[in-house]
C-alpha cells in the first residue's frame, strides 16, 4: 500500500476562505495527520506504541496522531484548521498549504526520496528515446515533477512527448503490462513490482536528484509559536523511534512494514531507496545547507509552469520560503513556509 503523493490544483485557492486555521493561542491538546508512506510510517507508529504519549506527558500535553487514507485530504484539513500538523512533501506544502495562505513550517526534515520514484520505459532506451511517446502518471504528483526534471536533464520538454496520460497509482502495474503504454513514472512499491517485467528498464530516478522529493512533518508556524511544548514532543518522540530503526530494531520495524500492507524485507526495500534522516545532526545539516533554496526554486517553478502555485500566483515568486539562516527564496513580503531547524537542533544537542 502507498500514499498519493498528489496535489490537487485549486485545492490551496478552496481554503483560502477558511484558512484562518490554529489561531495561534497556548493549549494543550493538539492532532496531526499522516498518510502511508515508507519515510512516514514512524508516525503511525509512535501513536500505537504509546511514545507519542510518553513524550507528551513529560511537556504536560495531549498530541493525537491521526491516520487519514487519503493523503491529498490530509492536507486539505490540515490547511482548513482542523489539525495542528501533517505529513507533506515539500512540494505539496508549498502549493497548498502555504500557496493557500496558512503560514507553515517544517519541524521535521524526515527523508528524501533517493530512487523510491522512477521514470520506467519497456525495452531498451534512454531519456531521449521518450519522444515522442506516451507518458502515464500521476498529473501533477511528485512523479509529474520526477518526470520534468528528467526531461530537462536531456534539454527537453513535456511538448516533446506525446502525450502525457494520467494514470491512477492504483492501475500503473497494469496499464504498464497492456499494449498501449510505453512508460511510466511512479513511486514504491510500484516501481519493485514493475521492474520485476524482463522488458521494463529504468531510465532515471529520484536518486538522480537527490534531496528533491523531501518528506516532512509540516506545523501550522503560529501555533508552534505559542506552545513550543509541541515542537519539543513531537521532535523528541520522532528521534526516539529514528533511534530504533537505525539500530535495526526488527519488532519496530515489522510493525511498520505491516501497518504499510508489506513484510519486513519489503519495508527494507523501501528503506534502502529512501534517504532517512535517522541522526537529527544529519537533518539539520540537510536542512541549513546551500542546496535547499535551488530545489524550491525549481519546485516553485513547477508549480507556476503547472497552474498550481496558489490562486491567481503572479509569478514562482508568489510564496516566500525562509530558511534556517533567515534567507529566503520568493517573495519575502510573502513568507508562508519556512524550514525552522531549532527543534532538530534541541534533539541533535540532547536537549529535549
Amino acid at each position: 500500500m502507498q500514499v498519493l503523493r498528489h496535489i490537487v490544483a485549486g485545492a490551496a485557492a478552496l481554503m483560502i476562505g477558511t484558512a484562518s486555521a490554529a489561531i495561534a493561542q497556548e493549549k494543550t491538546e493538539f492532532r496531526v495527520a499522516w498518510s502511508i508512506y515508507v519515510g512516514w510510517m514512524p508516525w503511525g507508529y509512535l501513536e500505537d506504541s504509546g511514545i507519542m504519549d510518553k513524550w507528551a506527558e513529560k511537556y504536560g500535553i495531549d498530541v493525537e496522531i491521526v491516520q487519514i487514507n487519503d493523503y491529498v485530504e490530509s492536507i486539505n484539513q490540515y490547511t482548513a484548521g482542523a489539525f495542528d500538523g501533517v505529513s507533506a512533501t515539500n512540494m505539496d506544502t508549498l502549493s497548498i498549504p502555504s500557496g493557500g495562505g496558512v503560514d507553515t513550517t517544517a519541524l521535521i526534515v524526515g527523508d528524501f526520496s533517493n530512487g523510491n520514484d522512477a521514470v520506467i520505459v519497456k525495452g531498451d532506451g534512454d531519456l531521449m528515446s521518450l519522444k515522442d511517446k506516451p507518458v502515464n502518471l500521476v498529473e501533477l504528483s511528485v512523479s509529474h515533477y520526477l518526470l520534468a526534471r528528467a526531461l530537462d536533464s536531456v534539454g527537453m520538454k513535456e511538448a516533446d512527448l506525446a502525450s502525457v496520460i494520467n494514470t491512477s497509482d492504483a492501475d500503473m502495474i497494469a496499464a504498464f503490462a497492456t499494449d498501449d503504454v510505453e512508460a511510466v513514472v511512479t513511486w514504491n512499491p510500484l516501481v519493485s513490482s514493475i521492474l520485476e517485467d524482463p522488458g521494463a528498464s529504468k531510465l532515471f530516478d529520484s536518486s538522480d536528484i537527490p534531496g528533491e522529493i523531501i518528506d516532512l512533518m509540516v506545523v501550522n508556524t503560529e501555533t508552534l509559536a505559542a506552545n513550543p511544548s509541541f515542537g519539543k514532543a513531537m521532535a523528541g518522540a520522532w528521534y526516539e523511534v529514528m533511534g530504533l530503526m537505525a539500530a535495526g530494531d526488527e519488532e519496530v520495524l515489522t510493525a511498520m512494514a505491516e501497518a504499510s500492507g508489506t513484510d519486513l524485507e519489503g519495508y527494507k526495500a523501501q528503506l534502502a531507496s529512501t534517504e532517512m534522516f535517522y541522526n537529527p545532526a544529519d537533518a539539520v545539516a540537510f536542512t541549513a545547507g546551500a542546496e535547499l533554496p535551488a530545489t524550491m526554486v525549481s519546485v516553485a517553478e513547477f508549480l507556476f509552469d503547472k497552474g498550481i502555485l496558489g490562486e491567481g500566483a503572479p509569478s514562482a515568486d508568489f510564496v516566500g520560503v525562509e530558511y534556517p539562516d533567515g534567507s529566503t527564496t520568493g517573495d519575502a513580503g510573502n513568507v508562508q513556509f519556512r524550514f525552522d531547524t531549532t527543534y532538530m537542533q534541541m534533539a541533535a544537542d540532547g536537549a529535549l
